[in-house]
């Protein structure tokens, strides 16, 4: 049950563990998403909680819901200000040069009738910086730690494949996909409040990680 990942709660705000393959909003075929379970969050509210931002579908871990109108305008607004801190951790097909830094490349939305629509990087796109550090290498992969400073669609996936040109393992779109997943996970979250305490959590590696011989 979705009610049994819910890392963090209180009055006015939940952390939910989404599991990998599990989108946030309803898809059009109606199979089963975050916003279709919403009824078993409520935990004695009358209200349903709602989602405060979006992790893609094939990404695991920290989803930051709202449990009543007014936080969730105030959650929003935190994240349109770069206010939330999100950690994400994920394995690369390849290993990057160096120890960590700073990809800075904007990025914008492109579409095509073969290929659908993706994002790329581009000089007249949205700001986009993601601060990286490389924590393991193993068999010719890394595992890295990602802290976006901003929250672009498939942010993290670009900057990787396209910021420090070795792809997540597993994308179907910037990488070589494969059947496993894709290696990518929000494994923390933390949203300052004011004159309450934050509302934070840290969401376990899945199982799908320690499969490629990585635990942290």
């Amino acid at each position: 049950m979705i009610a049994d990942r819910i890392l963090f709660l209180d009055g006015e705000a939940m952390i939910l563990d989404k599991p990998a393959g599990l989108p946030v909003d309803s898809p059009r075929d109606r199979s089963p998403s975050v916003e279709s379970m919403l009824h078993e969050l409520t935990f004695g509210f009358h209200r349903l909680p709602q989602p405060v931002h979006r992790i893609d579908r094939d990404t695991s871990g920290c989803l930051l819901l709202a449990r009543n109108p007014g936080a969730a305008k105030r959650f929003g607004q935190a994240f349109e200000a770069g206010q939330v801190e999100k950690r994400y951790l994920a394995i690369l097909d390849g290993v990057p040069e160096g120890e960590g830094g700073t990809i800075d490349l904007p990025l914008a939305k492109v579409s095509t009738r073969e290929e659908g629509w993706r994002m790329v990087t581009r000089d007249d796109g949205k700001a986009a910086r993601t601060h990286w550090t490389l924590f393991q290498v193993k068999e010719g992969r890394a595992l890295i730690e990602f802290r976006p400073e901003t929250g672009r669609t498939h942010q993290l996936r670009v900057h990787a494949a396209t910021g420090l040109g070795v792809p997540i393992v597993g994308d179907p779109v910037y990488g070589n996909g494969g059947a496993g997943g894709m290696m990518l996970h929000a494994a923390s979250l933390r949203l300052v409040r004011a004159g309450k305490p934050p509302a934070e959590a840290e969401a376990d590696l899945p199982d799908r990680f320690a499969a490629l011989g990585f635990a942290r």
